[in-house]
């Protein structure tokens, strides 16, 4: 346990980087996801193949496999990233946003189609629809589901760490590392800071959704 203490500083190095990947990727998951969800619900057949494809294959591809992308294949065809956070920004963006799509998109179905139909016969186009009318509607039912996955982003940043990022789970392994007679108080450290993230996160979900059943 003092060895816990001691690590400390080390630990929230660690726990700082992980808060700052979890937060620019989740922003940007959540601009780019909500594009994708406006163009699979337009009513435009090729936005709606574009959104489509780019969601599935973002869904359906491992994350390790998104990250060796941006970190080994793009150098090899000429596009160099800085090694570091920026590639892992790109990648936990590029995964995230599949499924903050599907959350938002769902959110958009909920919504019964006469606000649309309403929505346009006043005079609305299909992009002051969707940002006036749908979107604050689907908000309520988007926002338990939108947490949940930024939860899953928080720990899916630990897959930068074998990538050159000494966020929390690099650190735990180099703590583990530095001290093996207390290998198994150091991850507990490790999964202590991820806690801190993901147990008050979880919280607000939940008492964003009772509070949405309650009004319903």
């Amino acid at each position: 346990m003092d060895s816990v203490i001691e690590a400390l500083p080390v630990y929230l190095d660690g726990f700082r980087l992980t808060l700052y990947l979890a937060a620019i990727s989740g922003a940007l998951s959540l601009v780019l996801g909500t594009v994708l969800a406006a163009f699979r619900v337009s009513p435009l057949r090729s936005l709606r193949l574009i959104g489509t494809l780019v969601v599935e294959v973002g869904r359906n591809t491992p994350l390790t496999l998104v990250f060796i992308f941006f970190v080994f294949i793009l150098p090899g065809i000429g596009i160099i990233l800085p090694l570091g956070t920026l590639p892992a920004i790109i990648a936990l963006t590029v995964y995230t946003s599949a499924f903050v799509c599907e959350a938002v998109r769902s959110g958009i179905n909920s919504v019964g189609i006469g606000q649309a139909e309403a929505a346009r016969a006043i005079g609305l186009g299909s992009v002051q629809t969707l940002t006036l009318v749908v979107l604050p509607q689907a908000l309520r039912t988007v926002v338990p589901p939108l947490i949940n996955v930024l939860i899953a982003l928080t720990k899916n940043t630990s897959v930068a760490a074998g990538f050159a990022v000494v966020e929390l789970t690099a650190t735990g392994r180099g703590l583990a590392r530095d001290y093996p007679a207390d290998v198994i108080w150091m991850l507990l450290g490790v999964a202590f800071f991820y806690l801190v993230i993901t147990i008050p996160a979880g919280a607000i979900a939940g008492s964003i959704e009772r509070r949405v059943v309650f009004s319903r």
